[in-house]
């Protein structure tokens, strides 16, 4: 039987050049922009504004025959990018790991999404189906660069510093995603001074952010390292038929490591469910508050900026605790931002209390749950590791949204369906509270 792959070696530690880490933290700065920007806030309440517009006189759109409450749309779309993502995902981080071209599968998945979104721009009128197609190219590549970048993480930082690399990441992240948007905040709060529509101004918006994440892109295309190759393809082999046969390998070969295992079960509930609060919040806050959009940019805008002392905030507390436990510590206050919203959200100052909850927590939790996944997977497989570690990071979620879109669409309450995903917190928590770091740790020689 013929080996997908040959040459395997495992990789020596390699310091990076302070202007590698320098330029991997502009990456987050520049990819950020589409998970506020366009995930986040704009995109969704205005693709739903659209769908309702060109629906049926039923109340319904009805793409491919489907009947959809136009108002559950952007969740289903969050939804079916996911099924897409696991299609390919492992795919991409399955190649990865071959060779010297990661920088370029970079930059290739960058670029693209970077160019569906700046196509957005023309999506107006009654055309959902376009906004709709260009959201999945453009989440499709986002999800996929995203599982290149994790895999630097692991080349960038010795285990002792991961903890405040991808801190320093998240954090440099969300100021990015905080800049943009507030200057598209400048540009919609003055639409009608510069003698043009709001609508004009999100479209304006979601485009900026693709031109941002193109601009940020480029040091990273200068400056960061091709390591290895630590693998060989094997000749005979086409790209195709070795990504998938590599992961079927991945896959099995996860099974010698149960703790990370354990840890990725957790991370893909408790995080599908951040996830889905964060690209829904929007969507909540228009069309069920009813605060104007340019309250709403403000509190998404807080958020990121709430999120980059929260990040450092938690990554003080992994130093005290450990990072298990502040992570765990964070789970429990997002279960209880559920509860708030689902008791007291119902005016715009109670929406800010909330948003600046959400934003204390949000960088803590998702990135030392990063630097814990990258001392539980082999050396030399990080993006083949990561590709599944994806499937629910930064707006990749599919579980939430499928569960919140299903249970708006039955109920017809945005807070019923805001509260169906209390139960992934409280099945990750489970989860996590029984993974051994340090064990798992081990296991795959990350401690050595």
């Amino acid at each position: 039987m013929r080996q997908v792959a040959v040459g395997i070696a495992e990789p020596e530690w390699d310091p990076p050049a302070p202007k590698e880490r320098r330029a991997w933290y502009l990456y987050d700065w520049g990819n950020s922009a589409f998970s506020t920007t366009v995930v986040t806030l704009f995109l969704g309440p205005y693709l739903t504004a659209i769908a309702k517009s060109a629906a049926a006189p039923d109340g319904l759109i009805h793409p491919f025959g489907i009947p959809i409450d136009p108002r559950s749309l952007w969740s289903y779309l969050i939804s079916l990018s996911v099924i897409t993502q696991v299609l390919i995902m492992p795919l991409i981080g399955s190649l990865a790991d071959f060779g010297h071209k990661k920088k370029q599968l970079l930059g290739g998945l960058a670029y693209t999404g970077a160019l569906a979104t700046m196509a957005m721009f023309f999506v107006k009128g009654k055309d959902y189906q376009l906004g709709a197609i260009l959201f999945l190219i453009a989440n499709l590549a986002f999800g996929c660069s995203i599982v290149i970048y994790n895999s630097f993480l692991a080349v960038l930082a010795a285990p002792e510093d991961r903890d405040d690399v991808s801190s320093r990441g998240w954090g440099i992240g969300y100021l990015g995603g905080f800049v943009l948007l507030a200057l598209n905040l400048v540009l919609f709060s003055n639409a009608k001074s510069l003698g043009i529509t709001e609508g004009f101004a999100v479209r304006v918006s979601i485009a900026s952010a693709g031109i941002w994440w193109a601009v940020f892109t480029i040091p990273a295309m200068i400056h960061l390292r091709n390591r290895g190759p630590v693998r060989e393809l094997a000749s005979n082999l086409n790209m195709l038929t070795t990504g998938w046969r590599q992961f079927r390998a991945t896959l099995a070969g996860a099974q010698q490591y149960p703790q990370t295992l354990l840890f990725l079960g957790a991370y893909l509930l408790y995080n599908d469910a951040i996830q889905t609060v964060i690209a829904l919040a929007g969507q909540f806050g228009a069309d069920e508050l009813h605060i104007p959009m340019s309250q709403l940019t403000l509190a998404i805008l807080m958020v990121q900026f709430v999120a980059f002392f929260g990040a450092e905030l938690f990554n003080r507390i992994a130093k005290r605790t450990g990072a298990k436990r502040a992570v765990i510590g964070s789970l429990v206050i997002w279960t209880g931002i559920l509860v708030y919203i689902y008791v007291s959200v119902n005016s715009v100052t109670e929406f800010f209390v909330m948003a600046a909850l959400v934003g204390t927590v949000m960088g803590g939790s998702q990135s030392l749950s990063r630097s814990i996944y990258s001392l539980l997977i082999p050396r030399g497989e990080e993006a083949a590791y990561f590709s599944i570690y994806e499937i629910t990071d930064k707006g990749t979620s599919w579980m939430g949204p499928l569960v919140f879109g299903v249970t708006l669409q039955m109920t017809g309450q945005y807070r019923v369906a805001v509260l169906s995903l209390i139960v992934f917190f409280l099945m990750g928590l489970a989860v996590l509270s029984k993974v051994d770091i340090a064990k798992g740790s081990h296991a795959v020689g990350q401690d050595k």
